[in-house]
């Protein structure tokens, strides 16, 4: 199985994406990339996973918006839940601009055959694809109080706080199982951080964004419903989203 993760441009800009890959029962990152084209990433998904290889694809956009005017369910759900901790997700529907844009990347996907799973058998092999949204994923699995602000804010900021989620990552996803192994690719992107301005920062944010829903993806394949949270339904669209992490979840 490899698993794939999109920090998709909701409107016109750059996706993060990354691939993670089951190598020697650990997650081995096996590819880092940045596109523009929505469509260039549907070909940089097909030639991942062509026809009958199976993966699965974790999206972070809303790619099933049902609704014409307010608010999905999951996003009302993510505020229930993920408020206090500033986790809310934005509001989709679809009189929203970037409506036609997320929505057809679920088509484009679900033309490749890779159904929507809101509801998975763990373990099992196939073709899919689900929402995520990192911040509430990272809240669950980092045990943070509040998320990690590194979008938002004075750039020396902004890098302080992409190298403490960094950190995190380096610290935790390598301790839970499925294991995250980490390798030159994640060297690479990593190292700049502490000089990076402007957009070459947002790229590496972008990229470990697409790092942090392609685990999320994986967590979800492997665990399924065990570990894991649906925050709404096929209908009414869905967001997948780690089960509270404790210490006793490590290399379970």
């Amino acid at each position: 199985m490899k698993f794939l993760g999109v920090d998709f441009g909701w409107t016109s800009g750059a996706s993060g994406l990354c691939c993670l890959e089951i190598q020697d029962q650990q997650l081995a990152i096996a590819q880092f990339d940045l596109l523009l084209d929505p469509r260039e990433i549907v070909t940089w998904v097909d030639q991942l996973l062509p026809k009958e290889t199976m993966g699965l694809v974790a999206v972070d956009a809303p790619t099933v918006i049902p609704n014409e005017t307010g608010t999905r369910l999951p996003d009302r759900l993510t505020h229930k839940y993920f408020g206090k901790y500033h986790a809310g997700c934005y509001p989709a529907n679809l009189n929203r601009p970037f409506a036609p844009r997320t929505t057809q990347l679920g088509f484009d996907l679900e033309a490749l055959g890779f159904g929507h799973v809101p509801e998975i058998d763990a373990r099992k092999p196939g073709r899919y694809q689900i929402e995520v949204f990192p911040h509430p994923a990272m809240v669950r699995l980092f045990q943070l109080d509040r998320i990690i602000k590194y979008k938002k804010g004075k750039l020396g900021d902004r890098r302080q706080e992409l190298q403490r989620l960094v950190g995190l990552i380096e610290a935790v996803l390598t301790t839970l199982t499925p294991q995250l192994s980490l390798n030159h690719r994640w060297d690479d992107l990593v190292q700049p951080i502490p000089t990076a301005k402007g957009t070459d920062l947002k790229e590496i944010e972008d990229r470990i964004d697409a790092l942090v829903c392609a685990y999320v993806g994986a967590y979800w394949w492997y665990w399924g419903q065990a570990k894991n949270q649906t925050l709404g339904d096929r209908h009414s669209g869905y967001i997948i989203v780690p089960a509270p992490v404790t210490m006793g979840d490590q290399q379970s």
